[in-house]
């Protein structure tokens, strides 16, 4: 497989953007069972593949997963993503799919925002009138 060029903060934004438009609501392709958070997006190389020829090593995620479970089967279930330091597997035994999805929002919103601040960046939507006056 090819390396994946893009940005991670383009992954993270596009994650929530399809978190948010109900993504992970019941596929029409497998009704019977609840979505899998990363699995099931367009995030996932190996989307809408159930062969799964792609190596996770090779997912911008991998890198949110600690080193010593990178090599698992389905490492983006193991990404701590809250302060109790449960992981989306974790969540798939204890939460519904409501807790589950605020979670992950809440991870995203933290991650992008973490990026964000690490370049130096914000959203255009983040700006203040002001400054978004002073540019026109």
């Amino acid at each position: 497989m090819a390396q994946d060029v893009r940005d991670i903060l383009d992954v993270l934004r596009f994650e929530l953007s399809f978190l948010e438009d109900g993504g992970y609501g019941r596929s029409p392709h497998a009704p019977w069972r609840p979505p899998a958070v990363f699995e099931d997006s367009p995030t996932c190389p190996n989307f809408c593949d159930p062969g799964r020829p792609h190596s996770c090593e090779k997912c911008l995620l991998i890198d949110f997963v600690p080193q010593a479970l990178r090599g698992e089967s389905t490492p983006c279930r193991l990404i701590t993503i809250n302060e109790q330091g449960q992981t989306i597997e974790d969540l798939y035994r204890t939460g519904t799919q409501v807790e589950i999805e605020e979670a992950l929002a809440g991870w995203l919103r933290q991650q992008i925002k973490k990026i964000e601040a690490e370049r130096g960046q914000t959203r255009p939507s983040q700006r203040t009138s002001s400054s978004i006056t002073t540019r026109i």
